[in-house]
Order: structure tokens, then C-alpha cells, then sequence
């Protein structure tokens, strides 16, 4: 595909997947603005010349129009899997009133293009998981300002891993804090998990085809497992012996309550809610776009674990490529 260099802002540019995306679009000769709350604590990423880092506030209206000015794209993936309260109003603040300022400020700038991170299951209907409630209402937002002009693509993936995911990489660590027994919710909760090298690279690739223009692009690693198997694999790739003890829907709960008070929040009621959702595509986007899946034995034993696990890493590399 001919690759046409653009000026794109990416909002969330300096989280786990932005770092990942960065990176890719400047291989394809992008340049990109990444706005950010505290510029030192990102300076990694100031050695990629194409990449601008910019502090800023981006739910100030002058600033944000500025930060958009003169780009050819914008793309959002702002998000947060918790809020400091309960009540649905940091995620509204997150996922739904920050896209609003952008279509706004996209609006008085001109630039028409914008990809957009959303997620599986979100739904502006969804009665319990402020999460998925508040992704489904940006989704439609952006979505219906396609009567304004704008050229939107979202994209709805399942668990993101990749090296410094918040997914193994937190199951990891927590099983090393757990002695034998390891207690799990949702343990039957069906996810897809896909890695973050396809995800940027969907995105680097919709930003070039007009097709897909319009479209809510599920994305999806190439295996269903059980929240259990993925807890399971972790402790495998990682040399340790545990054994999970799997809680029941009301248990489950229970501890989401609980540990909605740890600091962290390493797992909350609306987690709890998300997690009743399977996570799974029907139709994989990154078939259409001509992205094999990537499997999470192709990945995940090269960064879970010690250098007993890197040998593991590679046997599951040469089982992978069977």
C-alpha cells in the first residue's frame, strides 16, 4: 500500500499501546504529536525525531485546537479500565467528554480523519459496566459525526498483551505475591487476547485505506481462553506452581467489592461487570486487513518470567511456527 507521510496527534500517545503506535507511524514516515500531562516522565520517547511531545491540557479548548491544527489525522486512545469513584462520572469524563472536545476542535481545524480506540462489548446501553457503557457512547458519538465530514474508523479489541502489557504482566506479579493457592473470579470470563505489535498495526494500516472508513473493526488474537487458561499459562511461563482456586459469581463479586479498596484498584465491580461479557470477534479485522493474529506463545514467555522462561520462550517460538 503506498504510504502518503502525514502529521497525526495521537491522544494517549505516551500509554501502553500510544508508545507501541508512535513508534510504528514514524517507521512510515509519519509525524507525531503526543500531548502530555508531564513531558519529563515520557523523554524516551523524545529520541524518535518524528515524534513531538507536548505538554498540555487537553480538555482545554484553545489548546486542543492547537494541538490539532494543521494535522492530517487524529487519532484517540484515551482510556481507563477504573475510577477513582463509583459512579460512572470518570469514565464519562475519560471516554466520552474528551472524543466530544476532539470532534469539536477537529471540527473548527479541519481535519476530517480520525481512528478511534473503543472496545469489545461497548454498548451506550450496557446497564451495569460504566466501562463498556461509556466506550458505547463515544463509539456512536464519533461515529454519527460522519454527518459533519469526519472520516472515522474505531476499533474494538479484546485484552491487549505485548511486553509491558497490564494483563500478564499483573497476573504475573500477583501470582509471585501468592503462595500455592491462588484465588480467581470470573474464572470462566472468555477473552481473545491480541498483541499489541497487530493492534498499531491495524491502525497504521487503516490510516492509509480509505475502506475502512466507517467501519467498528473488532480485533482479536487467533485463541479463546478461559480467564483460568490465561492464569494458568502465566504461572507456567514463569517456572512457579500454583494452583487456582476458582470463586463463584457471588465470591467473585465479593472481592471486587474488597479490593476496590486497595490502592490501585487491582480489580473492581465494574471489572467484575466487563468480565461477564465474553471477549470474543465474531468477524476479526486484522483478517481484513491482511494481519495474521499473533499468539500469545509467540510473545508472552519472552517477557513473564527469568531466563528459564526464555528458553521456554523459544521451545513455544518453534512450537508456534508448526
Amino acid at each position: 500500500m503506498h504510504t502518503t507521510t502525514k502529521t497525526v496527534c495521537v491522544f494517549g500517545g505516551t500509554g501502553f499501546v500510544g508508545r507501541h503506535l508512535a513508534q510504528r507511524l514514524t517507521r512510515d514516515g509519519h509525524y507525531v504529536r503526543i500531548p502530555t500531562r508531564h513531558r519529563e516522565r515520557h523523554r524516551e520517547l523524545l529520541v524518535n525525531p518524528r515524534i513531538k511531545l507536548i505538554e498540555a491540557d487537553v480538555y482545554d479548548t484553545r489548546v486542543l485546537r492547537e494541538l490539532i491544527q494543521g494535522t492530517d489525522a487524529v487519532i484517540n486512545l484515551v482510556g481507563i479500565l477504573n475510577e477513582s469513584g463509583n459512579d460512572g462520572s470518570g469514565f464519562e469524563h475519560a471516554h466520552v467528554e474528551l472524543p466530544r472536545r476532539i470532534l469539536s476542535a477537529c471540527n473548527v481545524t479541519g481535519t476530517r480523519r480520525l481512528l478511534h480506540m473503543s472496545a469489545l462489548n461497548a454498548h451506550p446501553r450496557e446497564e451495569h459496566s460504566h466501562y463498556l457503557r461509556t466506550k458505547g457512547v463515544a463509539e456512536d458519538l464519533v461515529h454519527a459525526a460522519a454527518r459533519d465530514g469526519m472520516q472515522v474508523t474505531s476499533f474494538r479489541p479484546s485484552v491487549i498483551f505485548g511486553p509491558d502489557d497490564s494483563f500478564f504482566n499483573r497476573f504475573h506479579g500477583l501470582l509471585k505475591l501468592t503462595p500455592w493457592l491462588f484465588p480467581l473470579a470470573c474464572p470462566d470470563a472468555k477473552m481473545s487476547p491480541v498483541y499489541v505489535g497487530d493492534v498499531v498495526e491495524a491502525f497504521a494500516r487503516s490510516l492509509q485505506d480509505p475502506a475502512t472508513i466507517g467501519r467498528h473493526c473488532d480485533i482479536c488474537g487467533p485463541e479463546t481462553y478461559t480467564l483460568q487458561q490465561l492464569v494458568e499459562y502465566t504461572a507456567r511461563a514463569a517456572g512457579l506452581r500454583r494452583h487456582v482456586l476458582r470463586l463463584g459469581n457471588t465470591t467473585s463479586w465479593l472481592q471486587a467489592r474488597l479490593l476496590e479498596f486497595v490502592p490501585g484498584k487491582p480489580f473492581s465491580r465494574d471489572n467484575f461487570w466487563s468480565l461477564q461479557k465474553e471477549g470474543v470477534c465474531h468477524e476479526n479485522c486484522l483478517l481484513d486487513l491482511d494481519i495474521t493474529p499473533t499468539a500469545i506463545a509467540a510473545v508472552v514467555p519472552g517477557y513473564i518470567g527469568n531466563g528459564s522462561s526464555q528458553r521456554r520462550y523459544q521451545a513455544f517460538r518453534e512450537q508456534a511456527r508448526r
